[in-house]
């Protein structure tokens, strides 16, 4: 057995299809102005985009650039989309742009026609990202499909923020030109609210546009997944796909804490007569796991920081933390008459300090992990 036939992989290349046609206008659905799709952490997001949205675009000629915000978080996020234009760059411009990168040189020129500072992509005094992208497409001969994985994040900067509104100028700079220069643009995001923070309001860089959720997970993947588990486990002890299915709906339609629990669970299997039941304890635990460790995080904050989490998840991406609402909301929840907005500011600072929250660069805050809205819901909904 091969290293790839001992790994499980899963598919969706349907979704992936239909979701690159509605990126060229075709269909029911039209997203040539761009895509961002939210799903919760750890659902098979990403490796959706590079298993299978990259492969697909591949498959139509388009020259795919594709970053995750979250992959260096102490660095600019301006920084990380211009090093990902200019290594694409680097890769289509032939064996001069190869022998600069390989050789560690910047600074190059193109058929004797145009030289630029590869180092300074998005910076000033450099070429902006539109015409970065403009000579990426035009040397490639290929429409270019840029993906920003958890886009939200360039909003915690003004230099992010900017390249969100120097991508959209792109968008627009491509898409009217010569046939053939399209940009393609998908952002996603593991937090609805955050991401929706690009396309809201009109000083936003994606105004108008909508968020998507994106398709979870069901139950063809559980029974795929059940069939490569079941092959390997010897014929008295077989898991069955319903259960599987309903575990998997326990750990939130999240792969990998599925694939934990199957672990943990295959190494006490002996001669277990009721797979079933021990999936569904086993997706149990994990959930009380992660429950417990949320409780005793939120247990530690103080009680004005738990106010205002608690209004936080219960005003969604309508919350505004010193709105008369959201203050008498406050207020409410800790039986006081009244509270200073530097106190609650301070109470915001500790919760970022925690990482419990996010603040854009222009002062919009949300849950930094949606599922402790899930937590809040179910644990202190009756409160």
């Amino acid at each position: 057995m091969t290293q790839e036939q001992s790994r499980f992989s899963f598919h969706r290349q349907a979704l992936a299809e239909d979701l690159c046609n509605s990126l060229e206008g075709k269909g029911l659905v039209d997203n040539s102005s761009g895509l961002f799709l939210a799903a919760p952490r750890r659902t098979g997001k990403s490796t959706f985009l590079r298993e299978d949205l990259v492969p697909e675009a591949a498959r139509r000629k388009w020259s795919c650039i594709y970053v995750d915000l979250w992959s260096d978080r102490s660095r600019d996020p301006a920084l990380l989309l211009a090093e990902a234009i200019k290594s694409a760059i680097a890769e289509h411009l032939g064996a001069i742009a190869k022998m600069a990168k390989s050789t560690g040189l910047d600074k190059f020129n193109i058929m004797g026609a145009l030289s630029f500072d590869l180092s300074k992509v998005g910076q000033a005094g450099g070429i902006t990202l539109a015409d970065a992208l403009a000579h990426l497409a035009d040397k490639s001969g290929q429409p270019v499909l840029l993906i920003v994985d958890e886009a939200q994040h360039a909003l915690t900067s003004d230099e992010g923020v900017n390249a969100m509104f120097a991508l959209k100028a792109a968008r627009d700079s491509l898409n009217q030109g010569k046939a053939g220069t399209r940009l393609f643009l998908v952002f996603t995001g593991s937090h609805r609210d955050k991401l929706a923070h690009l396309v809201l309001k009109k000083d936003q860089p994606f105004f108008g546009s909508q968020v998507t959720p994106f398709p979870l997970l069901k139950q063809d993947f559980t029974d795929a997944y059940t069939d490569w588990v079941n092959a390997r486990l010897a014929a008295g002890n077989q898991f069955g796909k319903q259960d599987m299915y309903e575990a998997f709906q326990w750990v939130g339609h999240r792969p990998e804490l599925l694939k934990t629990m199957i672990g943990e669970i295959a190494l006490d299997l002996g001669a277990a007569g009721n797979l079933g039941q021990m999936l569904k304890q086993g997706a149990e635990g994990i959930r009380n796991r992660i429950w417990d460790s949320m409780e005793s995080e939120v247990a530690g904050l103080t009680e004005l920081q738990q106010a205002v989490l608690e209004v936080m998840v219960k005003k969604g991406k309508d919350f505004s933390p010193f709105t008369e609402d959201s203050l008498k909301a406050y207020r409410e929840i800790l039986g006081q008459e009244a509270l200073a907005a530097h106190t609650v500011q301070a109470a915001l600072d500790g919760l970022r300090d925690k990482d419990l929250i996010w603040r854009s660069a222009r002062g919009a805050y949300a849950l930094e992990d949606e599922s402790l809205a899930q937590w809040f819901s179910q644990v202190r909904g009756n409160r």
